[in-house]
């Protein structure tokens, strides 16, 4: 990997200059360890030496901001946004291991990338333009929900006039004012949490509202509530496919009140779309793999039905007509196309063994 000049070992702007070079995602700082950069899903080390606890107790003092210090003083963890004055952004987790400062940075894109650049199904440019409702978008972290989200927001504001407000922690894309007005609210910056800025949006005559991340019942609560009310919520969840996901909002609430919760799922949602990252077969990156549902009479019916829910991933299978497709659909495509190899599809699948039949089925493997 790059040699970093070690006579600037103890500050962090070599390394996030590293990372930016080597078109990593993710940069971690430990002490005791060399630096690493996550590129294409890998977590290679720099030459560079090992860091010690000043180093990385002196990079955290370089980067933090005033009105945190207290807090990470107190919790041993901090997440916020930095963006040094050489250019870039990253979001920053610091915390404490082993007694010392550990770090890692994640490499954000300063502006939106238009849906149609990323990549994506055409799919997506409807849903965002959906006039109310709830859209989530779900994934393991790293998966690329933030970027997604982003490309979503900017088709709206290039798009509508319009009031988006959104709720981050931290903010990670800057949006400029098109042809809608946005609003960019951080949480423990703009706003005391999720919840409260909910509530408070509501205030804002929104258009449309995003919420980073559901984390607990009442922000779920709230942002149901708010697109029962006539706005477009979006947000995130840490959920595998669909099916997990429609599981997951429900488990927030106590038995008493799921058959409720699912009434009201089931005529808020406008789609769910959930993604990986596959390594390309070119050697050029990772490309986006997506599991699509649009939220029809029939997937309606199976989130109402806790008897049913287990059908969702079928109807998705089956929904072709409305643009549905699970990730063993994707990766079929992905493969035909030479986009992925079968080994990355194998490992990305939902059902290895069912791609596989797919594949044969249809001529593409032997």
């Amino acid at each position: 990997m790059t040699l970093l000049d070690t006579g600037s070992a103890l500050a962090i702007s070599p390394f996030l200059q590293a990372l930016v070079q080597l078109r990593g995602s993710d940069l971690h700082l430990k002490a005791g360890s060399p630096p690493r950069v996550r590129i294409d899903g890998r977590l290679r080390a720099l030459q560079s030496p090992a860091l010690t606890p000043v180093d990385t107790e002196l990079m955290l003092e370089e980067i933090l901001r005033a009105d945190l210090r207290e807090q990470f003083a107190r919790t041993n963890e901090a997440d916020f946004a930095y963006s040094p004055d050489g250019g870039g952004r990253f979001r920053v987790n610091a915390f404490r291991q082993r007694g010392t400062v550990a770090m890692v940075l994640r490499r954000v894109s300063v502006s939106a990338i238009a849906l149609r650049d990323l990549g994506v199904p055409a799919v997506l440019e409807q849903l965002s333009l959906e006039p109310r409702g709830l859209l989530l978008v779900t994934g393991p972290t790293g998966s690329g929900k933030t970027t997604t989200l982003a490309g979503m927001i900017d088709h709206i504001n290039s798009t509508r006039e319009s009031h988006i407000v959104t709720i981050e922690d931290p903010i990670e894309v800057m949006h400029s004012d098109k042809l809608s007005m946005i609003n960019q609210r951080e949480v423990r910056l703009d706003t005391q949490d999720f919840a409260t800025a909910l509530r408070a949006a509501m205030r804002q005559d929104p258009d449309v509202i995003l919420v980073g991340e559901m984390r607990d019942e009442e922000t779920v609560k709230a942002a149901l509530s708010a697109s029962e009310t006539g706005h477009f919520v979006m947000s995130t969840l840490h959920t595998i496919d669909a099916a997990e996901t429609i599981s997951r909002i429900i488990d927030f609430f106590p038995p008493h009140e799921q058959k409720q919760i699912r009434l009201a799922l089931a005529g808020a949602l406008r789609g769910i779309v959930c993604q990986r990252l596959v390594p390309r077969a070119d050697g050029q990156g990772r490309c986006v793999v997506m599991e699509i549902c649009v939220n029809t009479g029939r997937i309606a019916e199976a989130i109402s039905d806790p008897e049913k829910t287990h059908h969702i991933t079928d109807l998705i299978k089956e929904g072709g007509f409305y643009a549905m497709q699970t990730f063993d659909q994707h990766l079929v495509a992905l493969v035909r196309d030479g986009v992925v190899t079968l080994e990355d599809a194998q490992h990305a699948a939902s059902n290895p063994h069912d791609l596989l039949v797919e594949l044969r089925r249809l001529g593409l493997v032997a």
